[in-house]
């Protein structure tokens, strides 16, 4: 069992249930949500360039909206702890004094575009009317949305930033979960994807996250971002182009290479543009928006969301299956609390058997190390203990009429049939027959039923 120190940074009380859908970001798109679009059916003539509406991005929306309001909850996904030893996790709260004042100025095509060009990116970011769009709908339509992205990236930016590293990949990567989840861990699409990268459940399999019906790691940051990095390092392999690897992030290889094929094989996503998923092609004009957004948020006047307290936790690794429950009870955390801390846990159940970790305040982990043993046997048989192992069926004996059910033979009573002659069949006593059934003499009648305990 190892533990470590981690720092929490609680800024509201909201509490979900990990199970419960959340709606993401009012830019965010569902990562994978388009998949099964066939451009196949649309004639080349019918694609058409969206119209530049800075104010309304309704044609942008599906049935639920993949561009929805955003409702924020505390979270955190706190696994892998050995690569790991301090994690913050942010929570928001509504604030106007940090964008009181933000400047709503539209300023000069040109002053954009030469930031955007001064950014230190791999990635090109080129500047385009739709590019525009997207920013003033960040810094000016949502300025108070950008203050609170702009303080959780303290928080997730690093450990993006060092998976992406690892793989060689561009950090300007790390703006995706800005625009698939608003940074909201627990983010999920009316779709199935979910986390910070809107993983759907077979994408994520592939890639190596845990998806069951205990655990869900697409809600794990360190976890769900070591996935990403492998998916997005497969489909530069690809491409070699990161703007098709980031239209294929959003609605998949198959649509990106129709539209190659229907450009004239141009690999290029604004040359592919007009054949593009109608989603996909706002993807990357979005994509570099965000850049935009959180490198240049101050410059429009905002600042980042204030911190309003803090709460020191503590990490142990355990193999026991364990209801968060038991933990709960014993500890005497509030259920909600301990959900907040360990999302990936869907049905609040720790599997057991790998090393899974769980997140504790961290003045309770010491008293958890203490009493582990009567935390694991504490209503163990409602909470963990409740699934039947085995089940003995019920079995025909060579004796006609008779049958076994969970060690016990049961035998109906036949015309002719006596005390004597059943004892005798089954190789028992009468006075064991008698005692089994309760008989007070040695009458019995056709048609009742006899048990046999042996």
């Amino acid at each position: 069992m190892k533990k470590k120190l981690f720092i929490i940074l609680a800024l509201c009380s909201v509490l979900l249930s990990p199970a419960q859908e959340i709606a993401t970001d009012s830019l965010a798109i569902d990562t994978m949500s388009i998949d099964t679009v066939n451009v196949d059916t649309m004639s080349v003539e019918s694609l058409e360039l969206l119209p530049l509406e800075t104010d309304s991005l309704d044609a942008f929306a599906s049935d639920n909206g993949s561009i929805m309001d955003v409702y924020w909850t505390d979270t955190a996904s706190l696994t892998d702890i050995e690569w790991r030893t301090l994690e913050w996790c942010l929570s928001w709260i509504d604030t106007t004094e940090c964008v009181a004042v933000h400047d709503t100025t539209t300023l000069p095509d040109s002053v954009y575009k030469a930031r955007l060009q001064a950014l230190p990116c791999v990635i090109e970011l080129p500047y385009n009317e739709r590019v525009r769009a997207f920013i003033l709908r960040y810094v000016k339509r949502n300025p108070k949305q950008v203050a609170r992205l702009m303080r959780m990236g303290e928080y997730y930016f690093p450990i993006f930033e060092e998976a992406l590293g690892r793989y060689n990949l561009p950090y300007e990567l790390k703006y995706l979960p800005v625009i698939e989840s608003a940074l909201n861990p627990m983010a999920r699409s009316h779709v199935g994807a979910a986390g910070l990268w809107q993983f759907m459940p077979g994408t994520g399999k592939l890639f190596g996250l845990e998806i069951n019906s205990l655990v869900d790691e697409r809600m794990d940051p360190i976890k769900s971002t070591e996935a990403a990095c492998r998916f997005l390092n497969s489909m530069f392999a690809i491409y070699n182009d990161w703007n098709l690897v980031i239209a294929a992030y959003n609605c998949g290889s198959g649509n990106v290479n129709k539209a190659i094929r229907r450009a004239g094989g141009k690999h290029d996503f604004w040359s592919i543009y007009p054949y593009l998923p109608r989603e996909t092609r706002n993807y990357v004009p979005i994509f570099i928006a965000a850049n935009y957004a959180m490198n240049y948020g101050e410059e429009h006047g905002i600042c980042k969301a204030p911190i309003e307290n803090t709460m020191i936790t503590d990490t142990i690794r355990t193999t026991e299956r364990m209801h968060l429950q038991q933990v709960s009870e014993n500890l005497r955390i509030d259920m909600n609390e301990l959900r907040r801390l360990n999302p990936q846990y869907s049905r609040d159940i720790l599997p057991g058997g790998s090393a899974y970790t769980l997140c504790l305040p961290a003045e309770k982990t010491g008293l958890f190390i203490d009493i582990q043993d009567s935390i694991l046997t504490y209503k163990a048989d409602s909470l963990i203990h409740n699934r039947r192992a085995e089940i003995d069926l019920a079995k025909v004996t060579s004796i006609t009429g008779a049958y076994r059910v969970n060690g016990v033979t049961y035998y109906t009573i036949k015309n002719g049939d006596s005390l004597s002659s059943i004892a005798k069949k089954f190789h028992c006593s009468v006075n064991q027959l008698k005692k089994w059934n309760n008989l007070s003499s040695d009458m019995i009648r056709a048609g009742k039923k006899l048990k046999i305990c042996k």
